[in-house]
């Protein structure tokens, strides 16, 4: 597809796309490239940085104009990557799409995203049609990448319950926070601006006993690989609010199992 098709494609869902060079403190291969949302004094659009005259082999496979999301495919060193591309709420965004998700629209591409745990639910209280792709519905409640799964009846030590914590999906991103927290399971972690993927308690020792001016990191302790349930707002600058009356099981999509996500420069 050439890159005037490919622009007339975005402007169908309502936005701008625009090929440049890489900055030159990017490191590219040639032949790929890299997806990101930036602004201007029009607002945001979408830019593909690429190697001159080498753009990849691109193709929109679907285009859904009253939803404003488009499913891209790029086939780069012989392999095809699969980027859903829209505009959820306020802004638009880019999510990766699994490899081993065989879709070709964006609804299976939607549907590719949710993670195992809420298509069970879905199953089980029968959702379907157009109500499966609602921010709220029976089976969850979803802002932006996380998707809350009622938890009727769960039993919580109270003196574990922490307030106005962040959810986090990694170094980079904005995190999304909430009123009250309940971690179980999962390993403790020690967390800072240098380390924002955590350490072992034991690495963590060893780096205060060790390193000139560790103890002023401003660590923080936080659980990996928890079930994490949450309650009360959730609240993040790129998303209505959303309120929790009853304790909610947290889970993330599925964009972080996509090989697509290397060329995704965007976090939200």
């Amino acid at each position: 597809m050439d890159a005037s098709l490919l622009i007339k494609k975005f402007a169908a869902i309502g936005a701008r796309l625009k090929l440049v060079e890489p900055a030159r403190r990017v490191s590219i291969s040639q032949g790929a490239m890299r997806l990101n949302i930036q602004s201007d004094r029009d607002g945001e659009f979408f830019e593909l940085q690429h190697v001159p005259r080498f753009l990849p082999q691109l193709h929109v496979l679907d285009v859904q104009a009253s939803q404003r999301h488009l499913l891209l495919m790029a086939r780069i060193d012989d392999m095809k990557d699969k980027f859903l591309c829209g505009h959820d709420e306020r802004h638009w965004f880019v999510a990766g799409v699994p490899q081993s998700a065989p879709v070709g629209t964006v609804r299976q591409a939607m549907e590719s995203l949710k993670p195992a745990e809420v298509r069970s639910i879905q199953a089980e209280v029968g959702l379907g049609g157009a109500a499966r792709f609602r921010r709220k519905n029976a089976a969850f409640r979803r802002q932006g990448e996380w998707f809350f799964l009622p938890a009727p009846g769960m039993q919580v030590d109270r003196t574990a319950i922490r307030k106005n914590e962040p959810l986090s999906r990694g170094a980079g991103s904005k995190p999304h926070w909430v009123d009250e927290c309940y971690r179980t399971g999962g390993v403790v972690v020690y967390v800072c601006r240098k380390y924002p993927s955590g350490v072992s308690k034991e690495r963590y020792q060893s780096l205060l006993s060790n390193r000139k001016g560790a103890t002023q990191w401003d660590w923080r302790a936080m659980t990996l690989n928890a079930a994490v349930y949450v309650r009360g707002r959730v609240r993040h600058p790129d998303h209505a609010t959303i309120c929790l009356h009853d304790w909610h099981r947290v889970v993330m999509n599925t964009e972080g199992e996509s090989r697509a996500m290397r060329h995704v420069a965007f976090l939200d």
